[in-house]
């Protein structure tokens, strides 16, 4: 399946924004109430695909058992405003002999030798590896016009 993409950025753009960028992702979740739930988690960005982890007994798994539809924000919290949105499906396995949680530790944290790494590195075998197949990507970029006023 191709992602749709709308706003000002194309592909390469996005790409680029997504595999430098180390703001946490915000993944939306429907829950069991009708309202959404919104959590923060660390990201990779490979091959047009997010990698996240979380422990199995994350009440985000639950949600995602539930229901494997999201969207996603990924953007700066102070202006001048950009960034990306999209909606997509995720998939749940095990995070088994992955190395996703090494790499999410070296890009949010910088290495695997802290204490707080090496605690969550001994809970890797409870860890759930989060695939999100983006199929609708939003951009928008506010720079030029905030720079502007």
């Amino acid at each position: 399946m191709s992602i749709k993409l709308s706003g000002p950025w194309d592909l390469e753009n996005i790409n680029h924004f997504l595999n430098d960028s180390t703001i946490p992702l915000r993944l939306s979740c429907n829950a069991a109430d009708g309202f959404p739930r919104v959590i923060s988690l660390w990201f990779a960005y490979e091959a047009e695909t997010l990698y996240c982890v979380t422990h199995q007994s994350s009440k985000l798994i639950s949600l995602l058992h539930r229901d494997h539809r999201v969207g996603f924000d990924v953007s700066p919290n102070m202006p001048p405003y950009f960034g990306i949105r999209g909606q997509g499906s995720a998939n749940l396995e095990p995070l088994g002999e992955n190395r996703m949680l090494e790499k999410l530790l070296e890009r949010y944290v910088g290495d695997l030798d802290s204490p707080f790494s090496q605690w969550l590195l001994s809970r890797s075998p409870e860890e759930v590896l989060v695939t999100i197949k983006p199929h609708q990507l939003y951009s928008w970029d506010y720079r030029n016009r905030m720079a502007n006023k």
